[in-house]
C-alpha cells in the first residue's frame, strides 16, 4: 500500500465499499460514491484527501478486472489501472469524521489485502468500520428498499439491538474485513441492501438512499442527499414502466408487493415513522 499523507481526523469512522460480488445493482459503490462528494456543495465545501492506495499489481488479475483507457482532457490516451482507494473526509458540522475505502473487489491474496485495509485503520484510529454492500433478492422495487444490519462484535450488536447473522455460504471480501474486525477486537457494522432481482440493471439510486439513510440511522449522522431522492423517485418510476411491458413480469410484481404487505407489521411501520422523524430533528438541529 502507497502512503500519500496522514490528515489529523476527529475520531474517525472507516466506511468501506467494492465493487464486483458484493455490489448489487452498484447500490454500495454508489452510496459511497455519493458520500464522497456530499459536502463539496454544501456550506462545509469538504474536499476529499486521498490518504493511501493499494498497488493493483499485488491484488488484482488484470484477466479479471481489466485496466480501462480513456482520454484525457489533453486529448491523449490514459489506463486507469483497478485498485482500492482510501479518502479522508473533515466534515466540521459533524462530531466525527470519516475514512472512506473503495474500490474493486480484489481477485487474490485476500488476508494480506484485509491485514493492509485493516492496519491503515489501526494507524487512523478508526473508531468503528462500517461495510457496505448489495444483494440481488426477491422484493418488490415499488416498496422501501430494506437494509439488513449485522455485527459479531458483542458491543455493537446489543447497542442496536441485532440479531446474530444465520447466513452460511460464499461470502466476498467484506465477509473477510468484517472477520478480521471480528479476530482483532474493532468494532464493526455491515450494511446490506436488499436489491430487486428483476431490477439488476445498475445503478440503483433507491437502494443507494436506503443505504445512506441506515448509515445516518446507525452512525446519528446528516449526510446532505442532493438529488438522490428524486433520482430514488425517477428509477422506480421507470423500473414500473418496463415491468408493465411485460405481463409476467407485471404479475410477479403484484405477487412480490402482497407478500411483502402481508408481512409488514404495524410495529415496522411505525419504527420507520421514528426513523424519519430522527433524521428530520437531526436535520433542523444543524440547520
Amino acid at each position: 500500500m502507497e502512503i500519500l499523507q496522514i490528515p489529523m481526523l476527529r475520531d474517525p469512522l472507516m466506511l468501506i465499499a467494492f465493487s464486483g460480488w458484493n455490489d448489487g445493482a452498484e447500490a454500495a459503490t454508489g452510496a459511497i460514491e455519493h458520500l464522497l462528494s456530499a459536502w463539496q456543495e454544501s456550506d462545509d465545501d469538504v474536499v476529499p484527501v486521498l490518504i493511501a492506495q493499494v498497488d493493483s499489481e499485488d491484488f488484482y488479475d488484470y484477466q479479471v478486472s481489466r485496466p480501462q483507457i480513456r482520454v484525457n482532457e489533453s486529448a491523449q490516451r490514459e489506463i486507469t489501472w483497478p485498485g482500492t482507494q482510501i479518502f479522508g473526509l473533515s466534515v466540521p458540522s459533524m462530531k466525527r469524521d470519516l475514512i472512506i475505502v473503495t474500490g474493486v473487489e480484489p481477485s487474490m491474496r485476500w488476508k494480506s489485502f484485509s491485514r493492509e485495509i485493516l492496519d491503515i485503520a489501526d494507524d487512523l484510529e478508526s473508531a468503528m468500520i462500517v461495510t457496505i454492500g448489495a444483494m440481488l433478492s426477491d422484493c418488490p422495487h415499488t416498496r422501501p428498499i430494506k437494509v439488513i444490519a449485522a455485527s459479531s462484535n458483542m458491543n455493537i450488536a446489543a447497542k442496536f439491538e441485532l440479531e446474530p447473522s444465520a447466513y452460511q455460504g460464499p461470502t466476498g471480501i467484506i465477509g473477510v474485513l468484517q472477520d478480521g474486525c471480528t479476530k482483532r477486537g474493532i468494532e464493526s457494522l455491515s450494511l446490506w441492501a436488499s436489491v430487486p432481482h428483476y431490477a439488476p440493471n445498475a445503478p440503483s439510486p433507491k437502494a443507494s438512499l436506503a443505504l445512506l439513510q441506515a448509515i445516518e440511522d446507525y452512525l446519528e449522522i446528516t449526510i446532505p442527499l442532493g438529488q438522490l431522492p428524486e433520482q430514488a423517485e425517477e428509477w422506480e418510476v421507470s423500473v414500473t414502466q418496463l415491468a408493465s411491458e411485460d405481463a409476467d413480469v407485471a404479475e410477479y410484481v403484484k405477487t412480490l408487493e402482497a407478500s411483502k404487505d402481508a408481512l409488514e407489521l404495524p410495529e415496522a411501520s411505525g419504527e420507520t415513522i421514528a426513523k424519519e422523524f430522527e433524521r428530520y430533528l437531526r436535520r433542523h438541529q444543524e440547520d
